[in-house]
């Protein structure tokens, strides 16, 4: 597949070029009307009367701010625009919103999980249970984290080798590594709690999905067009 280059921006594969695009005009209507953007396209919990079923689609074009939309985007343009070439526009999109709801559904599994503790908690009279649960019910989720995880684990299955340099701290290791790295530092803090304002297993949901979705198409040997 072809990509004709005009610009800048016509140099970028037509589905990545079309996220940012959208991710972009987004967060200009999040900043237009906050409380109504994050209180309907965010993603909630099930259980909470912010929820729709929507959520777990939309939640991936929301972002909380200037820097949070800037680093996704730019992973979205450096590594998507490999993927996609390599992919094709059909394929990638798939990828891409598999990881992505990958991403919600491993998020709110373990949203689950808290939640049936915080009850058994408020049945034994546990303090700060209530206002605990009561958090977890009206805390938003938001951003593109969980399928950019996913297109990063996908680069790094098709080219594990590849060297990749950190712009901070200044650190080159192959793709391969370097992913490694950022999923146990992700399952770490999600464990142990650090940076509670990150949604640690969407990012790990994200790259799960990512990790099974490659696995299942070398199976059934689909992994290029020209394979099918």
């Amino acid at each position: 597949m072809q990509y004709r280059s005009n610009g800048c921006l016509d140099s970028v594969p037509p589905v990545t070029k079309n996220i940012i695009i959208i991710n972009v005009f987004v967060l200009i209507f999040c900043e237009l009307r906050p409380e109504f953007m994050y209180s309907t396209f965010s993603l909630f919990y099930p259980a909470s009367h912010f929820f729709h079923w929507w959520q777990p689609l939309t939640h991936m074009f929301m972002h909380g701010g200037f820097w949070h939309i800037f680093f996704n985007m730019y992973t979205l343009f450096l590594f998507g625009s490999v993927l996609e070439r390599v992919w094709g526009p059909k394929k990638f999109l798939i990828f891409y919103f598999v990881t992505g709801l990958g991403a919600a559904a491993l998020h709110t599994g373990v949203q689950a999980i808290q939640a049936s503790v915080l009850l058994r908690q408020i049945a034994d009279n546990v303090p700060g249970a209530v206002a605990a649960l009561q958090q977890l019910y009206v805390t938003p989720t938001v951003g593109a984290s969980g399928a950019i995880y996913g297109l990063l684990v996908g680069y790094a299955m098709l080219y594990p080798e590849n060297r990749l340099t950190l712009l901070f701290p200044p650190v080159t290791l192959t793709a391969k590594w370097m992913v490694i790295i950022f999923i146990v530092i992700e399952l770490l803090t999600g464990i142990f709690g650090r940076a509670v304002d990150i949604a640690h297993f969407a990012h790990l949901g994200g790259a799960l999905f990512g990790w099974l979705l490659i696995l299942y198409w070398k199976k059934k040997g689909r992994m290029y067009d020209y394979e099918q």
